[in-house]
């Protein structure tokens, strides 16, 4: 399946942006914008992950949510 048909993983109806590269549950790999950003506000964020829209849409969501300074990692291809 495509990165273009591929829903969220959460909510099963949002575009992901970003894909956890180290799950939990395999299950839950792929986030839209809105889950993303429900994971930071919660206080779950992603850890590892790969941008998959080709902008810094998860990374601005870290910086902008995130007052835990942690260290994330920005998984390459």
């Amino acid at each position: 399946m495509g990165a273009h048909r591929r829903k969220c993983d959460w909510c099963g109806s949002g575009t992901p942006i970003v894909r956890d590269m180290d799950p939990v549950n395999p299950d839950y790999q792929y986030w839209c914008e809105e889950c993303a950003r429900a994971l930071v506000i919660k206080g779950d964020p992603i850890e590892t992950y790969r941008e998959l829209e080709g902008e810094p849409i998860y990374g601005r969501l870290l910086e902008e949510h995130c007052t835990l300074k942690r260290f994330y990692s920005f998984a390459t291809a």
